[in-house]
């Protein structure tokens, strides 16, 4: 059986080690690999379409390290990324999950996560399956991301045992 293979695209690392543990605790199919900016996303997608895309919506345009500061932040770099992979007809199953509930646009209007939910799903159709909240204090995030995975049948495969 082949693993699931998952990009998480996260710059935050408590964030990140909070959606890989969830994952592994659903199920032991897994091979979780991190993005941390919008370039190493898109990067990574162009070496392989993972089986599942969980994506951030507010990302550094690069990786930041020691020696880089990460470019311009990016409040819809997860926005970038769905543009580009509709260009390239990439129908990797994707969901959003952001720490914050409203954004700014470059209009100035805040847009509230419902919104940007429905114009996202709107303009992406074929991939994005879905836009959740993050909040490490609260469950709801978890619940919505299971159903999400159950929904798409990515569940089974990530339950499905690697020796069988």
């Amino acid at each position: 059986m082949k693993q699931v293979d998952v990009l998480i695209v996260e710059d935050e690392e408590p964030k990140f080690i909070h959606l890989e543990k969830y994952l592994n605790e659903l199920g032991n199919n897994l091979k979780i690999t991190n993005a941390r900016s919008v370039d190493s996303a898109l990067n990574a997608l162009e070496d392989n379409t993972p089986d599942l895309l969980i994506l951030d919506m507010s990302l550094p345009t690069f990786d930041i390290t020691d020696n880089e500061a990460g470019g311009r932040p990016q409040g819809f770099g997860g926005t970038e990324i769905l543009r580009t992979m509709s260009v390239e007809d990439m129908e990797c199953p994707t969901i959003v999950i952001t720490g914050y509930p409203a954004f700014q646009k470059e209009t100035g209007k805040t847009v509230k996560l419902d919104e940007l939910s429905q114009e996202l799903k709107k303009e992406f159709p074929k991939f994005l399956k879905g836009i959740l909240h993050f909040n490490s204090t609260f469950s709801e995030w978890r619940v919505s991301l299971k159903r999400i995975l159950e929904e798409e049948g990515l569940l089974k495969e990530i339950n499905e045992n690697i020796n069988s």
